[in-house]
């Protein structure tokens, strides 16, 4: 491992792998026995689903009408102090149809 000199960064290897470049200023030096190990690392990637399943059996239902497409079941939920501590709780509502949100100020 290298590190700039002028900001500390960790050098990253050049194109041909003789050289390392420090990503944040673009400073280039000579490696140290004149090769640079690379190694690709491959993640997988993970996909979060929501599953509107489990939201319908946890989130309880109140009767609201949905300013969108005028169903009248939405689900409901609570947030305390959504911008500051002296203002009262906000109400959110989410449609069971069309699952537009929207919110009251109690």
């Amino acid at each position: 491992m290298e590190f700039c000199a002028k900001d500390g960064t960790l050098m990253l290897p050049g194109k041909t792998g003789k050289t390392a470049v420090c990503p944040k200023c673009g400073s280039r030096t000579r490696t140290v026995g004149g090769n640079v190990i690379k190694e690709k690392v491959e993640h997988e990637k993970v996909k979060l689903k929501r599953r509107p399943q489990e939201i319908a059996e946890t989130v309880p239902t109140v009767d609201a009408e949905c300013p969108k497409c005028g169903n009248k079941k939405a689900y409901f939920w609570t947030q305390a102090a959504t911008r500051g501590e002296d203002e009262p709780d906000t109400e959110f509502f989410r449609c069971t149809k069309c699952n537009n949100t929207w919110r009251r100020t109690v």
